[in-house]
């Protein structure tokens, strides 16, 4: 995996998220961000590219009050790469994934920052529009 940038975390525990993926999930809650190091009453915090904890709150009767596992590809709050350039997105949103990496689902609604499809090619292979 290529070593990422610092960026602003803002999809913070309790969150709402959009499932972008076709598995029957349509909102996501964010339970817990993988590998977040906290600090005493701070809220644990992902950003795009991080692997997440999720719970489906709204899909398909099979797929909602389950817990999966997920990766940011979209966020509201604006962030700056590396080259200089703001990046915003008008939604939270999320893929979910199988434990080793895989995509559960086929396909991907919407764009896909460029920061996630780096860090996951399975997530660029599917994606149709990756800023």
């Amino acid at each position: 995996m290529a070593a990422k940038a610092k960026q602003r975390a803002l999809v913070a525990k309790g969150m709402l998220v959009r499932c972008a993926d076709n598995t029957g999930a349509r909102q996501l809650c964010l339970i817990q961000a993988m590998g977040y190091k906290g600090r005493i009453r701070r809220y644990p915090s992902a950003t795009i590219g991080d692997k997440i904890t999720v719970s489906v709150r709204q899909g398909t009767p099979d797929m909602r009050k389950k817990i999966f596992q997920a990766v940011i590809v979209r966020q509201r709050k604006t962030f700056r790469r590396i080259d200089g350039i703001w990046v915003q997105f008008e939604d939270n949103a999320a893929v979910i994934i199988t434990p080793d990496g895989e995509m559960k689902g086929s396909e991907i609604r919407g764009p896909v920052a460029r920061e996630a499809a780096e860090r996951w090619p399975r997530i660029a292979s599917a994606s149709s529009i990756i800023i």
